[in-house]
């Protein structure tokens, strides 16, 4: 699948997904809203019952209009004509909302036109359950006749409680949308592995290729008995064969290297080393290369003590690959640096130069397997793109840590925090 076409697809489906989502919010909110005026008709319904009964015990007649008003989405006052038993309001109003199958926990009280205040504070469950909400204070009214107010603290939480079907719907449909953002993920993660394997496979084969061209070349030229009269040549070219033996070698090294990593199977030989030891180490395996750029390594070794407890070849290859790269992704001499210093019970280890550098975005990527900074049209770097791969996973198997700093145009520092022995 193209990019242009993965891209299309994944715009549609997303486009879907949030139309399906919205319509779910729409229809639950429309599903709550016929449900709560569906309970205010209820409850004003209630109320109107409850008032025509006081009306009736009291003997007063019953006003011409509707005795019950809606204050707020949760408060409802009802005018009478006359002082009420807040005993007899508190059962009149749990025997109505119970034929009603009102089941939301509610409050009331009585207005007192001697001492003109609410009283009340009394709460009722038609659930018969104990619950324990705290009585909540009644709304003053400019209004000096007689009334009693009732108030549902809990309405709104009780009206979604009955909404079982929609809150399961809406799970469903939150787990749908999570697993389709997580399929989005591994979709877009498994086509970049596939993108980074893919360079991987065209930078190795052309990595194997080279020195075997040149190995067969020169090999023609071996097979030339004329070339007996020549030792200088003949030297010249077994040269030339040795080199790219060993550069085939060490390519076929590296390789196998990350696959016993991908196998956790690293097997490290950890015993007492001088750190500055390795690094010297890492400096002459280096130093040919150095010196066909003709550049140059500062070395500072302040750290003490300097013993740590590694991998000797391991901790060496981890040294020689940041050095290799300082000296190779530079478009002039390389003027390397390494420091060492000792804190808190670690050897800090710095080296640093003064190359391409590495931008911001690119610095989280360099460390993942098969990842190169891209260069556009221009290879004149060749690689794998598994070495600072394979530096990471070689200092953290030591209890390690790495870092970068880095800015284009004016090199890079790599530090290492390794503990000390």
């Amino acid at each position: 699948m193209s990019r242009t076409t993965l891209r299309i697809v994944i715009i549609l489906a997303a486009v879907s997904m949030v139309g399906i989502v919205l319509t779910q919010i729409y229809w639950v909110r429309r599903a709550f809203d016929l449900r709560e005026n569906q309970f205010n008709r209820d409850v004003n319904t209630a109320l109107s019952s409850v008032a025509a009964q006081l009306f009736k015990i009291n003997n007063t007649p019953s006003p011409s209009n509707n005795p019950v008003e809606q204050i707020s989405t949760n408060y409802f006052i009802v005018n009478i004509n006359g002082p009420v038993n807040n005993g007899l309001l508190g059962f009149l109003l749990a025997t109505e909302f119970e034929k009603r199958n009102i089941t939301a926990g509610f409050e009331y009280g009585v207005y007192d036109c001697i001492d003109q205040c609410m009283v009340g504070g009394n709460y009722a469950s038609p659930k018969k359950t104990k619950l324990e909400v705290p009585i909540q204070q009644f709304p003053a009214l400019q209004n000096d006749g007689y009334y009693f107010g009732v108030q549902f603290p809990r309405v709104q939480a009780d009206l979604l409680s009955q909404m079982g079907i929609w809150g399961f719907s809406s799970a469903v449909m939150l787990i749908v949308v999570f697993f389709f953002a997580y399929t989005l993920f591994v979709i877009l993660k498994q086509r970049r592995l596939s993108e980074v394997q893919k360079d991987f496979i065209n930078n190795m084969t052309h990595e194997f290729k080279t020195p075997l061209s040149t190995i067969a070349l020169s090999t023609e030229v071996l097979k030339d008995p004329a070339i007996v009269h020549h030792p200088e040549r003949l030297l010249n070219y077994a040269t030339i064969i040795g080199n790219e033996n060993q550069r085939l070698k060490q390519q076929v090294e590296r390789v196998l290297q990350m696959a016993r990593l991908d196998k956790e199977d690293i097997g490290l030989k950890r015993e007492l080393l001088d750190i500055h030891d390795l690094i010297r180490e890492a400096v002459g395996n280096i130093s040919l290369a150095l010196k066909g750029k003709n550049g140059k390594i500062t070395l500072d070794t302040q750290a003490r003590p300097s013993l740590v407890s590694a991998d000797k070849l391991h901790l060496t290859n981890v040294f020689f690959n940041l050095l290799d790269n300082a000296v190779k992704y530079t478009t002039r001499p390389p003027e390397i640096v390494i420091s060492t210093t000792s804190s808190q019970g670690h050897v800090v280890i710095r080296i640093g130069d003064k190359g391409t550098g590495i931008s911001r975005e690119n610095q989280r990527k360099v460390f993942h397997r098969f990842y190169r900074v891209p260069t556009g049209n221009v290879h004149d770097v060749k690689g794998f793109g598994i070495g600072l791969n394979y530096v990471k996973l070689i200092v953290e198997s030591h209890q390690a840590k790495i870092s970068l700093e880095s800015e284009p145009g004016k090199g890079s520092i790599f530090t290492i925090r390794f503990p000390a022995a």
